[in-house]
């Protein structure tokens, strides 16, 4: 890039403006990492009312499905047409999906209503860290960073105790209903202060070929880790007929979108993405990551319940030691960054104290000390908040500007991945383990006392008389622990490629790039496409908009030493 542009690119931004922003980011960013966590507490309720526990997985892992296919989309469009239009748009479909969700009386309405919280969902979390780093030097957004990552640690623990309180006191349902207010505070602030640069106008064709060749991959993978081994439909064996066809299914849908993307005018996930080093270390690790977090978030807060006797609202209250170090470690580390310019140390210190955390939490017993349960997940906090901020900042220093919002989302689609899979393999081996570990040590006839295994609610289980009562928490317990050491590998892989990542200088000035106005036209069969058809968006002068010309990409890429020839055969 020439002189020019970087003089170019560096603008002042009154702390004022910057801070009017980065609040109505964290108020979007907290919406979209509640709705994560804030079934966790009342699931074993929620279930139990709808009569599914069979269902249980989906509730989270649907959600979290819906926001992981939509990052790519929203990442890459925010790169094209302007972030605040399909920011507001994101936060409307969210809104929708909590409306659905609240008014749902059976599960599948319930999970039905969860997905269309995803879909909006996903572009909460992407277009808000991709929204700092248009207003933010990569040198100074450590700091704030670290702040996003103390966000999502309160919410790790805010989440499973409101969701609790609801339970306990008002009632689960609003756990969703209480994003409508607090959604239309967020569009409300997105309209009055986030004030971004304009993006020119020129046409555009949307990649939605390989938009739904990644979403058909997604759900594969899914699905394959939620059904395989116990509960796919008319075969549950992972040599089923179902099961095999969806592994064939996955791979040659993956194998598709490569090629489309090798093709596409402007791929949702560009292949040049993955010639960095940086980049595959840190996604790789976020991935890794996700798993062992997600897997760990989603479903402690239920084994807190049935082991320990906890209400919801204290189950919540016992997440609180790790929320704390999330939230110290992640503003501790996000200043020294930006102070100092040194980054690799933290993702180090944070996958080896993970490894910890995921040690001590296999060693949970039925009757360990309550306290000694929450400084094992104070350990685990303090090392994921140490590393995940951390790998997003690395991953957005490694590109130019105009490629910020697609770099960011694809890294946190692997991230996101990993959460899916995380959720859904822990999930069914832990509902799979408990109900054999049920069916083993239940004396015969005892099963109607239980209320049947799919029926199970904290409050029925503290009533049981103590024989069946012993036996369904010491379940719960054998069910769950071992699979944190199942986990752990993945989290020590982490470690050893994060150790291979360059400390590259964290670049000084905001790179936006060079544009040229051209005029924006969608075409009308790629238009159908992104979400649903109604992401119609408009752009900060009133019409709408798209990013840099293709010519102005291409010499960002080459200043940026990629051949913009390598996406293409």
């Amino acid at each position: 890039m020439t002189a020019t542009a970087d003089t170019a690119a560096v603008e002042p931004h009154h702390t004022r403006n910057i801070l009017l922003v980065f609040a109505g980011l964290m108020v979007t960013m907290l919406l979209a990492s509640l709705d994560q966590t804030i079934f966790s507490t009342a699931l074993p309720t929620i279930v139990g009312d709808l009569h599914g526990v069979d269902q249980m997985t989906w509730v989270i892992t649907i959600y979290i499905l819906a926001s992981t296919i939509m990052l790519p989309v929203y990442g890459k469009l925010g790169d094209l047409i302007g972030r605040k239009g399909i920011f507001i748009a994101a936060i409307s479909i969210f809104i929708l999906g909590s409306i659905i969700g609240g008014w749902a009386q059976d599960m599948p309405w319930l999970i039905i209503g969860r997905g269309v919280q995803g879909i909006g969902g996903g572009g909460l979390m992407i277009l808000s860290q991709a929204i700092i780093a248009d207003v933010v030097p990569a040198r100074e957004r450590g700091k704030y960073m670290g702040i996003m990552g103390g966000v999502f640690a309160i919410s790790s623990v805010a989440g499973p105790l409101l969701g609790g309180w609801f339970t306990d006191v008002i009632g689960w349902r609003w756990g969703l209903w209480m994003n409508i207010p607090l959604g239309i505070l967020a569009i409300v602030a997105a309209v009055m202060f986030l004030h971004l640069p304009k993006h020119p106008k020129r046409k555009v064709k949307l990649d939605v070929l390989g938009i739904a060749l990644l979403a058909l991959a997604s759900t594969g993978i899914v699905l394959i880790t939620t059904w395989g081994g116990h509960d796919a439909p008319n075969g549950s064996a992972w040599d089923s007929p179902q099961i095999i066809s969806l592994i064939v299914g996955t791979v040659l849908a993956a194998v598709a979108f490569v090629f489309v993307e090798m093709r596409a005018a402007e791929p949702v996930m560009p292949l040049h993405l993955f010639r960095k080093l940086n980049f595959n270390l840190m996604t790789a690790a976020g991935l890794a990551i996700g798993v062992a977090m997600f897997g760990t978030l989603a479903y402690i807060p239920t084994y807190l319940q049935m082991v320990t006797g906890a209400n919801a609202t204290q189950s919540g209250l016992l997440m609180i030691p790790m929320m704390g170090t999330v939230l110290l470690s992640s503003i501790v580390s996000g200043a020294l960054v930006s102070r100092t310019g040194r980054y690799k140390w933290a993702p180090i210190t944070g996958t080896l104290v993970t490894a910890v955390g995921m040690v001590l939490l296999s060693t949970m017993t039925a009757d360990m000390p309550v306290w000694l349960i929450c400084v094992f997940l104070g350990v685990m906090g303090l090392g994921l908040g140490l590393c995940m901020q951390i790998f997003v900042l690395v991953v957005q220093n490694t590109f130019p500007g105009s490629e910020v919002g697609v770099a960011t989302s694809t890294n946190n689609y692997f991230r996101q991945i990993g959460a899916s899979l995380g959720s859904a393999i822990v999930g069914s081996l832990f509902a799979t383990r408990l109900l054999d570990l049920l069916s083993e040590r239940m004396p015969a006839g005892a099963g109607g006392s239980a209320g049947g295994a799919n029926s199970l609610t904290p409050e029925l289980v503290k009533g049981l008389p103590e024989p069946i009562h012993g036996i369904i928490v010491g379940a719960y317990n054998d069910a769950l622990t071992p699979i944190f050491l199942y986990i752990l590998p993945l989290v020590l892989i982490a470690t050893v490629l994060v150790c291979f990542v360059k400390e590259v200088p964290l670049k000084k000035t905001i790179d936006r790039g060079d544009v040229a106005a051209e005029s924006l036209e969608i075409d009308g069969a790629d238009s159908v496409a992104v979400v649903t058809g109604a992401l119609s968006v408009v752009g900060e002068d009133g019409t709408t908009a798209a990013a840099a010309t293709t010519s102005t990409l291409t010499a960002e890429r080459e200043a940026a030493g990629d051949d913009p020839a390598a996406d293409r055969p």
